[in-house]
């Protein structure tokens, strides 16, 4: 099937690696690259302060305070204040994936940002308005990736059904989840991988071209 339209993931895609970014805040801040990792994806309060946040049910204070916490008591001594940008300020905008969108967009492909949000000022530095069609955030929705409702949402503010959309995300359980709505999906590495499987998604060459510039 061909696709017409792509949906972008946001920390990891057009921006550099989210997971480096956490293990060089848990280097530097815990003692330990691993630990903001690991109690995130396996400690139960931990978790639970995380979708909370992410679908907008937590403020930023009350996530900085929970998590630095749970921090705390693995033996990290973290403040709360600030803790978020703390954990994301080795992120770095990726340039050729914001090319690689702008390309799309102006060959007439409809593309949208499909992200899960983590605090106030994460999309600080990006036009989201300018950038895409459509823009969809978990903390303004209610609800987050890897929920069908959010990947839905999207589709139909592009005015596509799933069957027609790529979702673009470097979490593989992400793209797992986009794939059992009927979405194609890419995984994302870098922006030149990325644009060969679109140009294979959607049927054409001209988007591997202009990411390769």
């Amino acid at each position: 099937m061909t696709h017409r339209a792509v949906l972008f993931d946001f920390g990891g895609v057009l921006t550099s690696s989210v997971l480096d970014a956490f293990a060089g805040f848990g280097a530097a801040d815990c003692g330990d690259a691993g630990l903001p990792l690991r109690l995130l994806g396996s400690d139960p309060e931990s978790k639970r302060l995380l979708t909370e946040h992410e679908e907008g049910r937590l403020d930023d204070d009350g996530f900085e305070a929970g998590f630095a916490q749970r921090l705390r008591a693995h033996g990290a001594d973290v403040s709360a204040d600030g803790l978020i940008a703390r954990m994301q300020s080795r992120l770095v905008r990726d340039d050729r994936t914001v090319e690689l969108v702008a390309s799309l967009r102006a060959d007439g492909v409809p593309v949208g940002l499909l992200s899960n949000s983590l605090g106030r000022d994460c999309y600080a530095g990006f036009d989201l308005p300018a950038m895409f069609d459509a823009v969809t955030i978990s903390g303004q929705e209610g609800v987050r990736k890897p929920s069908r409702r959010l990947y839905e949402i999207g589709c139909e503010r592009l005015g596509a059904a799933p069957s027609e959309v790529v979702m673009v995300d470097d979490l593989a359980q992400n793209i797992v989840a986009a794939e059992r709505l009927g979405m194609g999906g890419v995984v994302h590495r870098r922006a030149s991988d990325t644009a060969e499987e679109l140009d294979r998604l959607l049927g054409r060459s001209s988007v591997r071209d202009a990411a390769l510039r």
